[in-house]
């Protein structure tokens, strides 16, 4: 079994709950996610969502952001190594059940 910890994050001003786990393998992935679910509309109406995965102890993983023509952003994430590959399936798997949870909940 694995321990989660509960926390906090203020993400553009709006607070919201987060979730942290390890994940464990040949190398050691922390994640953490959260989210204040459905607020009825765009980011002004303050929906927040959070997602973070960091590398504690000798994961081969390389993050990219990146910028279109007209400055549209996102990010690429490469990683190297089958325990990589374990790993990560692990921590997308806890970021989506996170927020699928926190979805569920509408606050007025």
């Amino acid at each position: 079994m694995f321990a989660i910890t509960e926390g906090t994050r203020r993400i553009g001003g709006i607070k919201i709950p987060t979730y942290k786990r390890e994940v464990v393998s040949a190398n050691i992935l922390e994640v953490e996610a959260g989210t204040n679910g459905y607020q009825g509309g765009d980011g002004g109406h303050g929906s927040r969502t959070y997602f973070r995965i960091i590398d504690l102890a000798s994961t081969e993983m390389d993050v990219h952001v990146t910028r279109d023509k007209f400055g549209s952003e996102g990010f690429e994430v490469t990683l190297g190594g089958d325990c990589e590959l374990e790993t990560i399936i692990t921590a997308l798997k806890f970021i989506t059940k996170v927020l699928e949870d926190g979805a569920k909940e509408v606050h007025d």
